[in-house]
């Protein structure tokens, strides 16, 4: 006989609250750790193991920051470790069934060590079900946060060490700004900044807006301080993060200071990169694509998700756009900044797509000319509209259909990379090859990795390399002095 769970003493999801939009003006909260939970960590390790997104990456980076002003140490032994994390994913089905088993596996050494603390983050944690299921069937998960609450953490820690009790509180609200968060960095020449919070598209597919909350834009002020901040630490390059980069500002109703300003103004901090993720085409504007053009430090690539080329199916995605109007944006995009390297996502196989659809979208991808995709079958997931779509094409077709685009996307990446041979582009050095100790790696300008023979000490530096060789999916040059 199962045991009853007390579902009342937790806070648990609601997937339709989280739905909901108000005009309400955004909470701005300030994180300051109490003395009594700085020494909590003491002589105690940790670990996060983290799926998904960059958002996610970036989130990882903050639960370890406060970790570590906790005391905790990381360390990489998980039989060793007094917290470990997991950050999840719930974008595919495929990455939530992968968690389910990493959760398995970890029981053991639960088992080896009752006084570990096991928790499950990110946008898993925001779903109604995963939260359900772990009630029922993952009693050695001790703690259950969601992605508006990570600056809780400390009190979540300390109520599971100390009070042995476990905490599940996910909240389904529209979000707040959390400032003066700690990070630790997983990278010393590259770094995350969040710019914004939230989604509010609503495509039927998707559950972020969901699990992610309204979308809710940081002070530019905090914003710039935290780059400059980055450059006095050394960093050369900042990849600005938000569901939907192109709606930043768009919240703050009082004033006209929107993405295409944002980007001007990092673009006169020092920092030696600027790089963003992710964008809807909905809300990409004119003011976004000049300064783009203008700013010499914004670098020229851009990843601007399609997800179909079938008005009809755009349609039911709620993409806002038709494939005239995308076709025509990104064309101006072009037009405005010559050279510019795009990339997009495509979904195939979404309910009702025809074969008539599928070719829609092949079409759009000749004519856009990407240079590289993300490309997926379509993933249900519960408590989206799509979830409830009828769904009856053959999972083989789809499989066909993902293998017909490839090729074509593949053609545009060798096209993408070909166009830079017997050119001499600029790479910010990430390291050695894991084959050879005297190739260095890195990515141009454009997004491209590169690879060429060079000494250690150009880690971390931008240099140029004369491309020599263009293969689909990397560059090999010679360093140029």
């Amino acid at each position: 006989m199962s045991k009853k769970i007390d579902v009342e003493k937790y806070f648990t999801p609601d997937l339709t609250q989280a739905r909901k939009r108000t005009k309400k003006t955004i909470e701005e909260v300030q994180f300051d750790l109490i003395d009594t939970y700085k020494s909590i960590g003491h002589n105690k390790t940790y670990i996060i193991h983290t799926y998904g997104c960059q958002g996610n990456e970036a989130d990882s980076e903050t639960m370890a920051g406060i970790l570590e002003l906790m005391g905790f140490k990381k360390t990489s032994d998980e039989s060793d470790a007094d917290v470990i994390l997991i950050n999840t994913c719930a974008i595919r089905e495929n990455a939530e069934n992968r968690i389910w088993g990493e959760l398995g596996r970890l029981k053991a050494y639960k088992r080896q060590n009752p006084n570990l603390i096991l928790g499950l983050a990110g946008c898993m944690a925001q779903e109604e079900n995963v939260v359900e299921r772990v009630l029922k069937k993952y009693q050695h998960v001790d703690i259950v946060f969601g992605t508006h609450n990570i600056h809780k953490l400390p009190d979540y820690i300390q109520t599971a060490m100390f009070g042995k009790e476990r905490v599940i509180e996910v909240y389904s609200k529209e979000g707040e700004i959390v400032e003066n968060l700690p990070k630790t960095r997983n990278h010393k020449y590259k770094a995350w900044v969040n710019i914004m919070f939230g989604c509010d598209e609503f495509c039927t597919y998707c559950i972020v807006p969901y699990t992610r909350g309204k979308e809710r834009s940081r002070s530019k002020d905090e914003i710039i301080e935290e780059v400059k901040e980055l450059v006095k630490q050394g960093y050369q390059e900042v990849t600005l993060l938000g569901q939907n980069v192109n709606a930043y500002g768009k919240d703050k109703k009082e004033d006209d200071y929107t993405f295409g300003d944002l980007l001007r103004d990092l673009n006169d901090t020092g920092i030696s990169r600027i790089r963003f993720t992710t964008s809807h085409p909905h809300d990409l504007d004119r003011k976004t694509m000049e300064a783009i053009r203008d700013c010499e430090h914004v670098m020229p690539f851009f990843h601007l998700p399609v997800q179909s080329g079938s008005n009809r199916v755009l349609k039911k995605m709620n993409r806002h756009y038709t494939k005239e109007s995308y076709l025509e944006k990104l064309n101006e995009l072009k037009e405005t900044v010559p050279g510019i390297s795009v990339t997009t996502d495509i979904i195939v196989g979404f309910p009702g797509e025809t074969e008539e659809d599928f070719l829609e979208t092949l079409d759009l991808v000749e004519k856009a000319d990407f240079e590289g995709a993300f490309t997926f079958v379509f993933s249900k997931r519960e408590g989206t509209p799509a979830a409830k779509f009828e769904d009856d094409t053959p999972e083989e077709d789809k499989k066909q259909r993902l293998y017909r685009l490839n090729e074509k996307i593949n053609d545009g990446y060798l096209r993408g990379s070909q166009r830079f041979l017997g050119e001499t582009v600029k790479v910010l050095v990430d390291g050695v090859s894991k084959h050879d100790d005297e190739v260095l790696a890195g990515y141009s300008e454009h997004q491209k990795l590169v690879n060429f023979r060079g000494d250690q000490s150009l880690i971390g530096k931008i240099v140029n390399v004369k491309i020599t060789v263009a293969k689909t999916w990397f560059l090999m040059g010679e360093l140029v002095d």
